[in-house]
């Protein structure tokens, strides 16, 4: 699967569960963790961390993904290059920001959090 078919079917997941299950299980054919583990584990970091305070929930699986993806000690590695990518593709990586509550002004849609965090660690995992 080519990232830009990951990335729009990370999209259409993201009309039926938070923005961390759409990543994760747009990538679930390259782990291995069954769908409904992932499922489970990523459904309290949507809305970032279900309080729009948090980080990005797209963010968090990109980088849950690429954790998994990881050779022994590459983990971090791997986080630093994605948080940098996806704040360059989005504007930033808060959720607050990027919905634009208080400034009134939407940095990235939902959807797009998605596109961009799987570009991101698409990038970043090779």
């Amino acid at each position: 699967m080519t990232t830009e078919e990951r990335m729009e079917l990370g999209a259409k997941y993201k009309h039926e569960m938070n923005c961390c299950q759409a990543v994760v299980k747009a990538f679930a054919d390259t782990v291995d963790v069954d769908e409904a583990t992932l499922h489970r584990l990523a459904s309290g970091f949507g809305s970032g961390m279900g309080t729009m305070e948090g980080t990005c929930g797209a963010l968090v699986g990109a980088i849950m993904i690429a954790s998994l993806r990881a050779k022994d000690g590459e983990a971090m590695k791997l986080s630093r290059q994605i948080l940098p990518r996806f704040k360059e593709l989005c504007g930033a990586t808060l959720c607050r920001e990027l919905k634009g509550v208080g400034s009134g002004k939407v940095l990235c849609s939902c959807e797009n959090c998605v596109r961009n965090a799987i570009r991101a660690a698409s990038e970043a995992i090779g």
